[in-house]
């Protein structure tokens, strides 16, 4: 996986930054709220969503267990009709792979379909350095790209702005990219959306080539899905003469049948909708509709590192609906921003560790970016275990070492010995008891836990000592 987003403090850093933004917090707050309810409402209207789950993330785990088998399969089929098939080992190499095959069609400029695949790669500033304008179709990733920002959800990138934010975005960047905002414009969605309707138009119908994600491929014909709800990836997917499709390894599927689960739980998961608004699905070329070149690039990058992991590789289950991120209560209050990946939210903190690595400061904290309460996993159309995934990360954290780890490693040695030795535990108790009213309020050395708890008040009496008084030589006084 590419870096991390430059300059990115850890977690616990850049957390604290952000919950004191508080109309970030506003925004995240009302935006998160509108989406998790509708989707309730949404997945309650199928009497079989249990079993739905259940087979998805049946197919997904059968697929993982014989991915190599599957992909030879699609390889061969995207052959048969008409494609061309590249390997990527990482991101360097899918962004060289992408930059020559743009440069081959004599083009400086393309446009995309949302995709988080290729702003894991960095595709954008990648082209850039080759001299290719890659243009964000996506409204909300539009958005992002006009105010030079980072997205901060896997649904709704913008979903950290405002309506005013937007309109002075449009009214400040459309210009500097293209057909500028109209003048006057205001901060109605209508508007909004009518100003980007004009100044994409104008870049769909120059285009000659279209770089896209994809939701899902079919091993058994070789069709790739996309999935989106405004059709500006339709546009992109049909009008250009040269398709590229950069896509993980783990979006595979064996046959339509599979599709089939995944059409029904991931509209209502993420967007809460019964059926998806556009959902365009391709296989191959073909003489007389659609782009005449289509070129599939399957992205490892970390995956299969991911795949060998038997607790880990649950996260390649993911189909990125983002009902984790919107159930989640650290999420709400930190933002996406914090977690210092195009993953934000409970699936990245179990997902950027494994493709990138526990090695730097951000990685490392992620997997302690959680509170553990099982939100994201109810959720989960697929039933990833992230709490358990985030606990198996933590070990693996721990196990590397560093001051705080090793502090506590000290500590719990610590304890072991005092509980292995019964006086010397008994002789603390009373020494903390009969010093309470000295004790602080804040346990010094410990300020990263006690900044937000208060120390529990320490009884008058052990409850050693009070069995000793009330349960002892078969007493059955409580005391009351």
């Amino acid at each position: 996986m590419s870096g991390t987003f430059v300059g990115m403090p850890a977690f616990p850093t850049a957390a604290k930054e952000a919950v004191a933004n508080e109309t970030l917090r506003g925004n995240l707050r009302h935006a998160t709220h509108t989406i998790r309810d509708k989707r309730a409402t949404a997945v309650a209207e199928l009497a079989d969503w249990a079993q739905l789950r259940e087979a998805g993330k049946q197919i997904k785990d059968h697929t993982l267990r014989h991915l190599d088998r599957y992909l030879v399969q699609l390889e061969e089929s995207v052959t048969a009709a008409g494609g061309v098939v590249h390997w990527a080992a990482d991101a360097a190499e899918a962004n060289r792979i992408v930059a020559e095959l743009v440069k081959a069609t004599g083009e400086t400029e393309v446009v995309k379909v949302k995709s988080m695949a290729t702003q894991e790669i960095g595709l954008n500033e990648a082209l850039a350095e080759e001299g290719i304008s890659a243009y964000e179709t996506d409204l909300a990733e539009l958005i992002v790209q006009l105010g030079h920002d980072r997205p901060s959800h896997i649904l709704v990138p913008a979903i950290h702005r405002n309506r005013g934010e937007i309109r002075d975005i449009f009214t400040k960047e459309m210009g500097n990219w293209g057909r500028a905002a109209p003048d006057g414009l205001s901060d109605t969605p209508a508007e909004l959306a009518e100003a980007a309707r004009l100044h994409l138009r104008e870049k769909f119908l120059r285009a000659k080539v279209g770089i896209s994600g994809a939701n899902f491929m079919v091993a058994e014909t070789g069709t790739m899905a996309v999935f989106e709800s405004e059709g500006n990836g339709r546009m992109c997917l049909t009008l250009p003469e040269t398709l590229i499709s950069v896509v993980g390894i783990e979006k595979v599927v064996p046959t339509w049948r599979d599709l089939e689960v995944f059409l029904q739980t991931l509209p209502r998961s993420s967007t809460a909708e019964r059926m998806n608004p556009y959902t365009s699905m391709w296989t191959g070329t073909h003489d007389t509709d659609g782009p005449q070149v289509f070129h599939l690039v399957l992205l490892d990058n970390g995956r299969t590192r991911t795949l060998a992991d038997e607790v880990g590789r649950q996260a390649l289950r993911c189909i990125r609906c983002s009902a984790c991120l919107n159930v989640c209560p650290v999420y709400e209050r930190a933002g996406g921003h914090a977690y210092g990946s195009v993953y934000p939210g409970p699936i990245g903190a179990i997902l950027s560790p494994q493709l990138r690595g526990t090695q730097s400061d951000i990685d490392a904290s992620l997997p302690f970016a959680s509170s553990l309460c099982g939100a994201c996993y109810d959720v989960c159309p697929v039933a990833i275990d992230i709490p358990e995934v985030l606990v198996h990360l933590r070990e693996r954290v721990a196990d590397q070492g560093g001051k705080g780890h090793r502090l506590e490693k000290a500590a719990m040695k610590a304890a072991g010995w005092v509980f292995d030795h019964p006086r010397v535990m008994a002789a603390g108790e009373r020494a903390a008891s009969g010093t309470r009213k000295l004790h602080p309020a804040k346990l010094p050395g410990a300020s990263a836990w006690t900044n937000t708890r208060d120390l529990p008040e320490m009884p008058a009496e052990s409850f050693r000592d009070w069995w000793k008084k009330n349960r002892e030589n078969g007493r059955k006084d409580t005391g009351s």
